[in-house]
């Protein structure tokens, strides 16, 4: 007699906003690999029985992009191509009782720190002796490593904290294992993000303790580049800018996200600042760490901006010089302290402030690039394509920054590799390079 073969699950994670989404989802596709459960990572064939989604909930593009894609993926359930769908990550965690009202065909839906809720509907449970291993979806030379979770800022426009929660950074040795093992397994650049990298270690140490992890992550053997994102200006410990400058492998690199060039609009954003201390931060910071690049995002249109702040932005730009700068149109999140201002800068004037801001920025940006002309970089080979590969400096973080375009008919290189490339012309937004024999 024959017996019916049961089907073995087969699950794919689509993961949606930031890098530290990804980082989750990366943690869930370990915990669900080391249960023996198949399960990829973005995967392009629709041979899947399960879909788990990992949202955004940051920004109204972002949570629509969620909605959009968790409804694909009902659709796909209804019409038998997918069995069921989990929903996690932080659209889940903010909106789960409208969106189970909503979208009821949802399976189950997750909030941000529930994975061994998720797990048990697997059969699974969460492998503590995992703690510290990731099966990294990103290029195996590079891999983004949370130093912590949560937020304690009182930030007007941000509903990180309602998603998120409170600050909780990881221990020294956690995130060193952590470092240690992504190394093992081929990676040399490892990218430091948080909410808040800055705040790292008040609430487990009793003081600012990032010196300390940078000085011991730079300690462990074959990490060639530790690159340090989204530090808060406010409270910014200086001490780290000693280890930056005294260890070779910390690129010469920082994503301090500053958000207004105006005291006035940074009072109303509950930064805790001002236009003249942040100018004496960025001066110190350079004066510490010659070369450095700093990144920066800036906010447009936030509840309050008249003209008059947005030209004290846009003079701050001028003035500051950044090597690499963001700005995103203001976005009316509900539960925020902003929400309860009115949104009365129009959704044009938004978009027409933002666009100025990076008319400046790019005539900036193509500057410092034309003085690199003539210079040779330590490069980091990401990726071949459209007959060239592409790489980038210390100067520079995967997706968001410049890029080093290379003629790959005329050159032998290997992705995951460093090249000493010579810099021969530059744009904006690009530099283009021979590789130094």
């Amino acid at each position: 007699m024959k017996t019916k073969k049961i089907k073995k699950d087969k699950v794919n994670i689509v993961t949606l906003g930031c890098s530290k989404n990804l980082v989750d989802s990366e943690v869930m596709l370990t915990q669900l690999k080391g249960n023996n459960i198949d399960a990829s990572h973005e995967s392009m064939k629709d041979d899947s029985n399960i879909v788990i989604i990992n949202t955004c909930g940051f920004i109204d593009n972002a949570k629509q992009e969620s909605i959009d894609t968790i409804l694909r993926y009902v659709d796909a359930k209804e019409e038998g191509i997918v069995e069921k769908v989990y929903v996690t990550g932080c659209l889940s965690q903010r909106y789960r009782e409208d969106l189970e009202k909503e979208i009821p065909q949802v399976d189950s839906w997750f909030g941000t720190m529930e994975l061994p809720l998720l797990l048990k509907k697997f059969k699974a449970d969460y492998k503590h002796e995992l703690l510290g291993e990731r099966i990294v979806t990103t290029d195996q030379h590079y891999a983004y490593l949370k130093i912590s979770e949560g937020c304690d800022r009182p930030c007007s426009f941000c509903a990180i904290p309602i998603m998120r929660g409170k600050h909780v950074s990881k221990p020294i040795e956690q995130v060193v294992k952590e470092a240690q093992s992504l190394v093992r397994n081929g990676t040399k650049e490892i990218l430091l993000i948080a909410q808040d990298s800055t705040y790292y270690g008040l609430d487990i140490y009793k003081k600012r303790n990032l010196a300390e992890l940078l000085d011991r992550l730079a300690d462990v053997d074959g990490l060639e580049w530790i690159r340090l994102h989204y530090a808060f200006p406010t409270g910014f410990p200086e001490d780290i800018l000693d280890v930056m400058a005294r260890r070779s492998n910390i690129c010469n690199y920082l994503d301090i996200p500053l958000q207004h060039g105006s005291t006035e609009m940074l009072k109303i954003m509950r930064r805790g600042t001002t236009r003249e201390k942040t100018e004496r931060l960025l001066n110190t910071i350079r004066e510490k760490v010659p070369g450095i690049a700093i990144r920066t995002t800036l906010i447009a249109g936030h509840p309050g901006e008249t003209e008059k702040e947005f030209e004290d932005m846009l003079d701050f730009v001028e003035k500051s010089r950044f090597e690499r700068l963001g700005i995103f149109p203001y976005s009316h999140e509900d539960n925020t302290h902003a929400f309860t201002m009115e949104d009365n800068v129009p959704e044009e004037i938004k978009l027409q402030r933002a666009e100025r801001v990076m008319e400046i920025q790019e005539n900036i940006s193509e500057e410092i690039n034309n003085q690199k002309v003539g210079k040779t970089f330590k490069v980091l080979i990401d990726r071949k394509e459209a007959g060239q590969f592409i790489g980038r400096t210390e100067h520079d973080s995967p997706e968001v920054d410049n890029e080093v375009l290379i003629d790959a008919n005329k050159h032998y290189l290997r992705i995951g590799d460093f090249a000493n490339i010579k810099i021969d012309s530059a744009s904006a937004f690009d530099l283009y390079g021979t590789p130094v024999e």
